[in-house]
């Protein structure tokens, strides 16, 4: 019997390492869902400006041409309060409303971690205080933002930072649970809307971030890159998600996809510069599809799209592919 198991540890082993280093494309059959609701993307002013994008020109093409009608919107600290005790909104403000005029749905988020490189937005002016001080006035930030958004009928929930527990990512202090529940504790007390917490879909369990929030949002990532293995592939199935799902009880409305691959993954540089060769090694146009299509058989509630922002650049450069693509859907 520990003979078998040691044999059947192995053909797994050997089977997951040609899987991430071999298999070229693992590629989902099927429809896409053409469904609207199931569907929507995260929206970064700093990606599009990252970019060299009009903020303003790109986020209507967003709204006026793919027609997506659910956003998530990071509402960076550092681009609300740049001078300590002074916050200006305007920015988001605009984005709002003029999501509001075509009954777009938001998620909210806030806090100290939001998406996008470096992970951690503090303004420049808390950069050489303690940890102890920038949670302070993290807490300041989030009770000051949710009561200026708190009467906006087109923000349906509050995601309270992004992914708040991943230590091996980006630029940003440890995890702390502790003080996470302070936030979520914060908002709730604020306002009545769900709080969501979100957390790493291939390495975390889940539990910790499930405990936190009223619903859970993973990410989903199917081709990345690391020093060891170059490219891989995930050898994930669509039901990891959901048995991980079932096992901390977040189903049905509880369950969200905040961040599906949708945009190549960059080793070196900045994404306006990636070559189409480069970007095929983990976002051809047949792993888009085939990355939808894995969302849909993982059967969350809804899905956002990572990378919208790239699809308008490709756009504007003469590839409206991807764009193309993401127009069914909408």
């Amino acid at each position: 019997m520990k003979l078998l198991k040691i044999i059947i540890i192995i053909l797994i082993v050997v089977w997951a390492i040609w899987f991430v280093k071999f298999s070229k494309h693992y590629v989902h059959n099927g429809e896409l869902n053409e469904n609207p609701d199931l569907w929507g993307v995260t929206f970064s002013t700093k990606f599009a400006s990252e970019l060299d994008l009009d903020i303003g020109e790109t986020y209507r093409a967003i709204l006026d041409d793919l027609q997506v009608r659910q956003i998530r919107l990071p509402i960076y600290w550092d681009q609300i309060e740049k001078y300590e005790n002074e916050f200006d909104f305007s920015l988001f403000d605009q984005l709002l409303v003029e999501g509001k005029k075509r009954d777009v749905k938001f998620i909210v988020n806030l806090g100290w971690r939001l998406p996008r490189w470096p992970e951690c937005h503090a303004p420049l002016w808390a950069k050489d205080m303690s940890i102890e001080d920038v949670q302070a006035k993290t807490l300041r930030m989030l009770r000051v933002a949710v009561g200026h958004y708190k009467g906006h009928s087109e923000i349906v929930a509050w995601q309270i930072e992004n992914e708040p527990l991943v230590d091996w990512f980006g630029k940003c202090p440890a995890g702390d649970e502790e003080f996470l529940k302070q936030e979520v504790a914060l908002v709730k007390s604020l306002d009545g809307r769900p709080v969501i917490v979100s957390a790493s879909g291939e390495l975390s369990f889940w539990q910790r971030e499930a405990e936190v929030g009223d619903v859970l949002a993973t990410t989903v990532y199917r081709v990345v890159w690391n020093p060891w293995f170059k490219y891989f592939r995930y050898p994930l199935p669509a039901w990891f998600y959901s048995w991980k799902a079932g096992r901390v009880g977040k189903t049905g409305e509880k369950m969200i996809v905040s961040e599906l691959q949708a945009e190549p993954w960059v080793i070196d540089g900045g994404m306006n510069k990636i070559d189409q060769a480069e970007v095929d090694k983990s976002m051809s146009l047949e792993q888009f599809e085939s990355n939808l299509k894995f969302a849909q058989k993982i059967n969350f509630d809804k899905n956002y799209l990572w990378g919208v922002e790239w699809w308008y650049l490709q756009k504007i450069n003469g590839n409206d592919d991807y764009w193309n693509l993401a127009k069914k859907l909408f």
